[in-house]
């Protein structure tokens, strides 16, 4: 494992914002729930102390649960872009969309890892 760095993300339209502490090598997961599995969603998963939402971002998020209700799906609500969500299989870490970390990103190596 490599040492952390800071990463930084967010939605489409820029309203959500995000920093991320996580390695420079990342395994992504596909993730298997139905609506993530809809959207192709493929994330990585960090201990909720690494993740930090930035100022204001807050104001332009919406969450939607389903069945046990404890996979939390965070949206933009002006762009509908979830570029994180707190996942029912570890419900004290953030899992980041990979697509939403932005370019200039320093990761050297991902990974994909397909759950069955």
């Amino acid at each position: 494992m490599t040492s952390k760095v800071l990463h930084k993300g967010g939605c489409h339209c820029r309203k959500v914002r995000w920093q991320v502490l996580a390695p420079t090598e990342l395994i992504a997961w596909d993730c298997n729930c139905s609506n993530c599995l809809m959207r192709g969603n493929k994330h990585f998963i960090v201990p909720a102390e690494d993740f930090k939402l930035e100022e204001g971002s807050e104001d332009w998020i919406t969450t939607y649960t389903f069945g046990s209700h404890l996979a939390k799906h965070k949206f933009c609500k002006v762009c509908g872009i979830s570029s994180f969500y707190i996942p029912r299989s570890n419900p004290d870490g953030i899992a980041v969309t990979v697509g939403c970390v932005d370019p200039a990103s320093d990761i050297s190596t991902l990974s994909k890892v397909e759950k069955p």
